[in-house]
């Protein structure tokens, strides 16, 4: 037997459309197939994409709060007859009307109205019964440099009628940040007596780069110098997203201090590019031989104490 949608899902019959598209993310993350490689994994991820499929969709949740599994699955009948002491004789004909789109009268029928009758074909018949699928949204990790200047990123979903996995290129635009939403149109679920498929929702997770951090559209980097370099200047070659830049290090630079490259950051389709910035860190020698050591004492006895009139 079929386990109950909420359950599935883990929230009160009374809960909010936001608790369960919620509810179904956590799940959804949980038991993807990409993530999770238990056995279990494909079943309950199934099931937790059925649950969604129907309690995310108002029309398809009123007909399962009223119904169970059979009004979820379009067989108000459930095998049985209308009248004919079937398990859904005590359906009420309005609610049965507004379940099948009012094509043919089902109401007039219960009510011993003799078939599709004048009222079906007068009032009520030129409501479709097609409908959209529902939407599939999912968390996907999008790596660092991706994120930043664009690509192509590969999704896998399961098919929703037979389990298979459907793998397809999503492209991803310059600029996405963690907790953006790409929809792609037409790859959620199939939809309902010929109607269009719904959409795909891709909630973005942007990884870590082990160099590189943003700030907005702004790229920043650590670039190490020596006590020498930050103390007469210097020139140094750093990494950009794409390809190397030469930057100037002004004689007595501290560390922390930020040189600029405009125009050299993150720059997202009809947006002004954000600006690329080396950020200083002076590195000091762990270990020095005694000549150097001897050295940077005398040195040190003629510089200007730094703390001097701060406190």
């Amino acid at each position: 037997m079929a386990r109950d949608y909420y359950e599935v899902l883990g929230v009160t019959r009374g809960a909010s459309d936001d608790d369960i598209r919620k509810a179904h993310r956590r799940l959804a993350k949980e038991f993807h197939p990409d993530r999770n490689k238990s056995p279990e994994a494909a079943k309950r991820f199934s099931e937790v994409q059925e649950a969604y499929d129907t309690l995310s969709d108002p029309q398809k949740r009123k007909a399962y709060d009223q119904f169970g599994h059979a009004g979820a699955a379009g067989n108000p009948f459930g095998g049985g007859t209308p009248g004919g002491g079937g398990p859904w004789q005590n359906v009420n004909p309005e609610d049965l009307d507004d379940m099948l789109g009012g094509l043919g009268g089902i109401g007039d029928f219960l009510r011993g109205g003799g078939g599709v009758g004048s009222r079906g074909r007068a009032g009520r018949t030129g409501r479709s019964a097609a409908r959209t699928g529902s939407n599939v949204e999912i968390e996907t990790t999008v790596d660092f440099t991706t994120a930043a200047v664009g690509g192509v990123r590969s999704v896998t979903l399961r098919n929703s009628e037979d389990g298979k996995p459907i793998t397809f290129d999503v492209r991803i635009p310059p600029g996405v940040a963690t907790g953006s939403s790409l929809r792609i149109a037409g790859r959620g679920n199939p939809g309902i007596g010929g109607g269009p498929a719904g959409d795909l929702v891709l909630h973005i997770q942007v990884a870590p780069h082990p160099h590189f951090r943003r700030d907005g559209l702004d790229i920043l980097v650590d670039v190490p110098i020596t006590i020498a370099e930050a103390s007469l200047g210097t020139k140094v070659s750093v990494p950009l997203l794409k390809g190397t830049v030469d930057v100037r290090v002004p004689a007595g630079t501290s560390s922390g201090k930020r040189v600029r490259v405009p125009g050299k950051g993150v720059a997202p389709p009809n947006k002004s590019p954000g600006d690329f910035y080396a950020v200083i860190q002076i590195a000091a020698p762990s270990s020095l031989s005694d000549q150097d050591q001897h050295a940077l004492r005398e040195l040190g006895e003629r510089l200007q104490n730094p703390r001097e009139g701060l406190w």
